[in-house]
């Protein structure tokens, strides 16, 4: 089978950030498919290159977490155009489409209009409803065009994916008859393991073998909202508590929640910038715990965070500051608690038991793992997708319940 993947942010593991589309696009290789996948780089050329199976179309696309509105649209307008002409040169049987943004459902369409190529839809955000929320988007007649807009690309798709309860729930809703199949982002119990502290890596990131040390990592952006984690930090700075800090990642943000970390004198918080994924599971191995942070909005709690599930393969005890399905899964399989964000003393206090009783600790970290094997292992969510989307005997594949 021949498969079109386009996704507009295309990342492998050296290069960090979310790498749903590596794994992904690996399995249908894998499944004997050949896989062309069309995204974008910050550079000048067209390059064509095969990873790992996968042959992957660079498209000269600027984008960078700084953009503004007006740019990022530009650059999402330039991607459907280049991409949409780029894409007729290849026959296909299937096209993978996956936002973010919601415009890369103009290719998939296009291509249906042009050269009958059917296609599948991945919904990793709800858009536009989430800049509707957040109230990024205000404009009336933009919003009815988006919301029309997205209407016409789930209703022409042959399956809608959706990447967590409260997006199925949402679409299904809305659209009765739509196909859909949940396939949660993914945990890698291969990549990530259950073990001790490194002392090499403790020496390297300057962690005591006494202290507690919590993470975050991933994208640093207005939705992330990490200034709840730098109050956190002074209330357990203020109470002289043996807990170490470290911000990971990049976005919009970074500058501003560097200015105020050290505006804030914070001696136990540590920014270290973007990571590759290697970098992610050795700063994993010196943490006890990540936290998972965003802004207090109903449609962020519809998000399914890759921290998370490098979290549960790592085995780290999972901090979250917003509620939604995270937060009942983490509840129902005692893996670590929510703290509300508005109270760093909140925090503080539920750590409090994880600080002084290693068995705890330890349990908690043995549930975590136990729950990424169990539900969320990139072997089994990689075959349900493949299973689905590529049946074997005519059969399909069946959606599991989280």
């Amino acid at each position: 089978m021949r498969i079109l993947y386009i996704h507009q942010y295309f990342k492998t593991p050296r290069e960090g950030g979310a790498i749903r589309s590596y794994y992904l696009a690996k399995a249908f290789v894998d499944a004997g498919c050949k896989v062309e996948l069309i995204t974008t780089h910050n550079s000048k050329e067209f390059v064509l290159k095969n990873v790992e199976g996968i042959n992957v179309h660079y498209l000269p696309v600027t984008y960078r977490n700084q953009f503004g509105f007006v740019r990022r649209a530009l650059a999402f307008l330039k991607f459907i155009h280049l991409a949409s002409v780029y894409a007729l040169k290849f026959r296909a049987d299937l096209c993978y489409a996956t936002s973010t943004p919601l415009s890369v459902g103009a290719i998939a369409l296009w291509l249906k209009w042009r050269k009958k190529i059917p296609y599948v839809f991945e919904v990793r955000d709800l858009w536009p409803e989430a800049p509707v929320q957040l109230g990024i988007l205000n404009n009336f007649l933009l919003k009815n065009l988006m919301r029309r807009f997205e209407k016409l690309i789930y209703t022409r798709a042959e399956k809608i994916v959706c990447l967590s309860p409260g997006i199925e729930n949402d679409i299904k809703k809305r659209f009765l008859y739509l196909d859909t199949l949940r396939v949660p982002n993914m945990a890698d119990c291969s990549f990530f393991t259950f073990e001790p502290k490194d002392k090499s890596l403790l020496k390297k990131f300057d962690v005591a073998e006494s202290q507690f040390v919590v993470s975050y990592f991933g994208a640093v952006g207005l939705v992330n909202h990490l200034e709840y984690l730098l109050d956190a930090a002074l209330f357990f700075q203020k109470k002289k508590a043996k807990v170490k800090f470290f911000i990971a990642g990049k976005g919009s943000e970074l500058k501003k929640i560097s200015a105020k970390a050290n505006d804030l004198g914070l001696k136990n918080t540590v920014i270290l910038g973007h990571a590759s994924k290697y970098e992610i599971r050795d700063l994993l191995n010196i943490s006890d715990a990540a936290y998972i942070s965003f802004l207090q909005s109903k449609i962020l709690e519809t998000n399914s965070p890759n921290k998370f599930f490098d979290a549960l393969a790592a085995g780290k005890i999972v901090v979250t500051n917003t509620k939604g399905w995270i937060k009942d899964l983490i509840d129902k399989n005692e893996c670590g608690f929510y703290a509300n964000p508005d109270s760093p003393e909140e925090f503080y206090n539920k750590l409090q038991p994880y600080l002084t009783d290693e068995n705890f600790i330890e349990q908690t970290k043995l549930n975590s793992r136990k729950l990424a094997q169990d539900n969320f292992s990139r072997d089994s969510l990689s075959r349900l997708l493949v299973s689905n989307i590529i049946p074997h005997d005519g059969k399909k594949g069946q959606s599991i319940g989280l």
